[in-house]
């Protein structure tokens, strides 16, 4: 039990969180580079001649150098190893970031120090704190012109409303950038050389010290010296409670592209955060220690090996520890199975695990069995754990195939892209897929499905834009609900999800109240919880 419980808290498993182009997948990599899981640093920059960030695999990803999916990264670092869950920084793909959320014990923020808090940090941000989860924060590229700290700072408290706490300080900022001031060691780390390949030199050097009153202009020491009093007289206490019930943000500023301030910030995140909490399920909370094996299927990924047309399930360890070739019980399938070919990942990377522990992340070829949320335990244990929230799609469309004759790959790529959970898909009820309505979160993901159903499946599709804005989920009993009899207005439309599920598709919030007036017992939800 001994080496259980030693394994498991030394796991890390952590979501990386930012607006697009804040830095997330160079600070990943600078992680990636410390831990020896990569040895030299590749930038995406969406052309063909470059490097692709290793966590970037698919090929639509690496031609327009974002992140489209969710990648699963393990490496050791000292006494730890790590999980991070990349998330993809574009809105269009919130969904799939919402998800990955839910795997993760901790979150670190990327923000710009040109740009401070943006739109999309803010719409995770609400998930982590609907999750309650620890938030980090990393304020990145200081190697350019960037705004005031203390503004930063107070935009993250007042737009996010969680307070904050420098665990360092810059000193400058663009040309001038010189380092940074621990102010839990009470040291400053000064930085030489520009090499966004490897670690640079940091010289860690004493405040008061002759050294760094020569390597400072005279105006910047005297500012780093205000600094200092003005964070100790003014500044909150460090309270690691409320860090890690996600009520106060522990704040590191660095530049990731030239490897300042990285290293330091994962070295202090790494004691900050936290081993594997437990989980709520239908039995009650379940302990990570607990030597009974658990876990949940958070993401679904299809085709990630050209080679071989396979489908894998990601799944969180919940509690206890994986073998391979053990049987575990798949609770929404209701039989015994046990999980084929289990991997732990680099990006498209793959390596069989004989054994993995609460916190860790595997991946297993599904054959069509799982959906996101099901959950998989020890036939001892029988737990379910608590849903995976589906959120209502924003733009609709019906999509076809051209070729009539590709009727039987059309059905297939879609119905395999909705259970990956890339896009949701619906049709009118009982008549199976006769018609397909795509509804997504963002423009993207319908360039997406077109790009992956042509080379993935060989189909190329037409597509219809409809009117809907606003889509509900029908929260009535099935059994006792007849939907014929709803009175609706002419352009609210009856829909069915793949699993059957009874929804509405509205064009307006008045076409919504309308129904809900005219239906007194009708009873609509805004996502559904999936279980």
């Amino acid at each position: 039990m001994s080496d259980l419980r030693q394994e498991i808290q030394n796991r890390r498993t952590f979501a990386i969180i930012s607006h697009p182009d804040a830095g997330k997948t160079t600070i990943t990599e600078k992680f990636l580079l410390y831990g020896g899981a990569i040895q030299e640093a590749g930038m995406v920059k969406g052309k063909k001649n470059s490097r692709h960030a290793v966590s970037d695999w698919m090929e639509i990803e690496k031609q327009r150098g974002i992140s489209v999916t969710s990648s699963v990264l393990q490496f050791h670092y000292d006494q730890y190893c790590i999980n991070i869950l990349d998330t993809p920084g574009h809105q269009d793909f919130s969904e799939d970031t919402y998800r990955t959320l839910m795997a993760a014990d901790s979150a670190v923020m990327v923000i710009d120090a040109s740009k401070g808090v943006e739109a999309q940090t803010r719409k995770l941000f609400k998930v982590c704190v609907m999750r309650d989860i620890p938030i980090f924060t990393f304020i990145n590229k200081m190697d350019r012109e960037a705004r005031d700290p203390y503004e930063l700072l107070e935009e993250i408290e007042n737009e996010l409303g969680i307070g904050t706490y420098a665990v360092n300080w810059p000193i400058g900022s663009g040309k001038e950038f010189r380092g940074v001031y621990d102010r839990m060691d009470n040291e400053v780390i000064a930085f030489e050389g520009v090499d966004a390949r490897h670690e640079v030199t940091a010289t860690h050097l004493q405040f008061g010290s002759d050294e760094l009153k020569e390597r400072l202009s005279e105006v910047q020491y005297q500012t780093l010296a205000d600094d200092i009093e003005l964070l100790e007289g003014a500044g909150d206490e460090f309270d690691l409670d409320a860090v890690r019930h996600g009520k106060l943000s522990p704040v590191f500023f660095g530049s990731a592209l030239t490897n300042f301030g990285v290293e330091p910030f994962l070295k202090k995140f790494l004691t900050m955060t936290t081993s594997p909490l437990p989980r709520n399920s239908d039995i009650g909370v379940i302990d990570p220690f607990d030597e009974r094996f658990s876990a949940f299927v958070f993401k679904i990924q299809a085709n990630m090996n050209k080679a071989h047309r396979d489908r894998i399930a990601f799944m969180r360890i919940c509690s206890g520890k994986f073998e391979r070739g053990k049987e575990v019980f798949h609770i929404q399938g209701g039989k015994k199975i046990q999980l084929a070919q289990p991997q732990q990942l680099m990006a498209q990377d793959r390596s069989i695990v004989d054994e993995a522990y609460a916190g860790d992340i595997i991946g297993v070829f599904d054959p069509g069995i799982f959906s996101i949320g099901d959950t998989v335990c020890d036939p001892k244990l029988k737990c379910t754990y608590s849903g995976i929230p589906t959120f209502a799609p924003e733009l609709f469309a019906t999509v076809r195939q051209k070729d009539t004759l590709k009727r039987k790959q059309f059905v297939k790529g879609v119905t395999q892209i909705a259970q990956e959970g890339a896009i949701q898909i619906f049709h009118e009820p009982n008549t199976g897929m006769e018609e397909v309505i795509v509804g997504v979160v963002g423009q993207l993901q319908f360039e997406v499905l077109e790009y992956r159903l042509k080379n993935e499946y060989g189909v190329d599709i037409i597509r219809d834009m409809l009117p809907y804005e606003h889509l509900r989920w029908i929260e009535n009993d099935e059994e006792d609900f007849d939907y014929k009899k709803l009175m609706l207005t002419s352009d609210t439309r009856v829909v069915q999800d793949f699993r059957d599920h009874l929804l509405l598709l509205f064009t307006s919030p008045w076409n919504i109240t309308w129904a809900l007036d005219h239906n007194e017992n009708l009873r609509l939800a805004e996502f559904s919880q999936n279980s």
